[in-house]
């Protein structure tokens, strides 16, 4: 009885440890994505490598909710966004802010646990998640859909997000000077509307905690696709098997399309499991595939080892 008497003493310690912090710490953070067994970044997220995030933005919106839901993530998408240059798309790690209206006792809490943070005293705390971004994060918010005076940058901090992060955002909430924001070259933003009024009665709460974003559940280092046709978050371990799995269904997708308009097979035999010489048939067709495989051909036949088309 002891022993668990001071469990759950230093449980309840450690979650009103995190409850203070503005940004979650790195110990908070490992623990939320512990299924994720590779790199991480100082700040504990997990650090899906660029080669992952750049095939990513290869794969269809519908191939990688399939992925997620057949794994039993069914909360992960969002549309109906204004999206800043809506002909690019984003891939990138995500790096999670929350805000709330404005309550004057809890901000003058987090502005002192900024401050013992280290963070900046000087300017709005809309910068400070701003401060922790790093080459190919994503910065996703939280602010609760609100429009008017509640633009969380204009185009000042947009040069800042771009030349830190080398990505853009994404907002449940607004931006101001979209305009000025759409010529920095290579940024994008997916946000819910814009408006020309200054962030006021709002404040944040908390970086690198659990948010919820629309329809879906977001965690600090998952790595967001954002398309013109809407935004998924996928779990940091998840996102290797999913490029994969929807990188292959792409092939095979490919091949049949293109033996149905041959003739050489019915689309009967298409649709449902192939036969062994279909199977042959689509192996050769790999081995003399007409450009450059999305994988190399190592993580193809490990794939296809457990793999029954």
């Amino acid at each position: 009885m002891k022993k668990t008497g001071l469990l759950i003493v230093f449980v309840f310690c450690f979650i009103f440890a995190n409850a203070q912090r503005v940004g979650m710490s790195p110990e908070y953070i490992k623990a939320l994505t512990s299924e994720w067994k590779g790199e991480r970044s100082a700040d504990g997220r997990p650090r899906v490598s660029d080669n992952i995030l750049a095939r990513l933005k290869n794969i269809s919106m519908e191939e990688a909710w399939g992925v997620l839901r057949n794994k039993g993530f069914m909360n992960q998408f969002e549309n109906n966004w204004v999206i800043i240059n809506p002909d690019s798309a984003m891939t990138g790690r995500v790096v999670t802010a929350q805000y709330m209206p404005l309550r004057p006792d809890l901000q003058k809490q987090v502005k002192d646990q900024g401050v013992a943070e280290n963070r900046s005293p000087k300017g709005g705390t809309n910068s400070w998640p701003i401060d922790v971004l790093t080459e190919g994060d994503v910065y996703v918010a939280d602010s609760y859909g609100k429009i008017a005076d509640g633009t969380l940058i204009g185009d000042n901090l947009g040069n800042a997000i771009y030349a830190r992060s080398k990505r853009g955002v994404i907002f449940y909430g607004s931006v101001r000077d979209q305009e000025g924001l759409s010529e920095i070259k290579g940024f994008n933003g997916w946000i819910k509307g814009n408006d020309p009024s200054y962030i006021d009665q709002m404040m944040l709460t908390s970086i690198n905690a659990p948010v919820r974003i629309g329809r879906a559940t977001v965690l600090p280092g998952d790595v967001v696709l954002a398309k013109k046709y809407g935004v998924i978050f996928i779990p940091a371990y998840l996102v290797e098997n999913l490029v994969l799995t929807s990188e292959f269904t792409a092939l095979r997708d490919q091949f049949g399309h293109q033996r149905l308009r041959e003739g050489k097979y019915k689309p009967g035999e298409i649709d449902t499991e192939w036969t062994e010489a279909i199977k042959k048939d689509f192996l050769n067709w790999i081995n003399n595939y007409p450009g450059k495989l999305p994988m190399s051909k190592q993580e193809l036949d490990n794939y296809l080892k457990e793999r029954n088309y």
